[in-house]
């Protein structure tokens, strides 16, 4: 069985609607006057207005109470859900920070290794025109400057 709102006001409805006929049968089948019958109508009319006032206050408070606690735990959610996107963005940036560096640390390496490998080049490359010119030289003191070494 649900008990939400919507049948709990029925059943009240149905209870006071239920109370007011009972009592109303039980006072016309009761061998009064009119005058004790409209007393008595007045007094469970009244009985009845206050009944509902009270049943109506109780039901605006349960409401407030719920509408509360709805409220207090939305709060709660949004300040978690808040928290949480915080620390999502605090470790994204981190993230972020340490692919940059690692980046820069990647590049630097790597120009450093073109820098080794020009330096490399340039040595053998002067290492190769020394030892041209060696030859050259060679040659040039034998007298056999186009004949080849053998």
């Amino acid at each position: 069985m649900k008990t939400n709102g919507c049948e709990c006001g029925k059943f009240l409805g149905g209870f006071l609607a239920g109370s007011l006929l009972g009592a109303l049968a039980g006072i016309l089948f009761a061998p009064k006057s009119g005058k004790e019958l409209r007393d008595d109508l007045r007094e469970m009319g009244s009985d009845a207005i206050e009944k509902t006032s009270q049943l109506s206050s109780e039901a605006q408070e349960k409401v407030s109470a719920i509408l509360d606690d709805a409220r207090r735990r939305a709060e709660e959610l949004k300040n978690e859900a808040d928290h949480q996107f915080t620390e999502a963005r605090s470790k994204a940036k981190e993230i972020l920070k340490e692919a940059e560096e690692k980046t820069y640390q990647i590049r630097k390496s790597a120009k450093d290794i073109m820098e080794e490998a020009k330096k490399e080049v340039k040595r053998v490359r002067e290492a190769v025109e020394a030892g041209v010119e060696a030859a050259k030289q060679e040659f040039s003191k034998r007298g056999d400057a186009n004949k080849p070494l053998s």
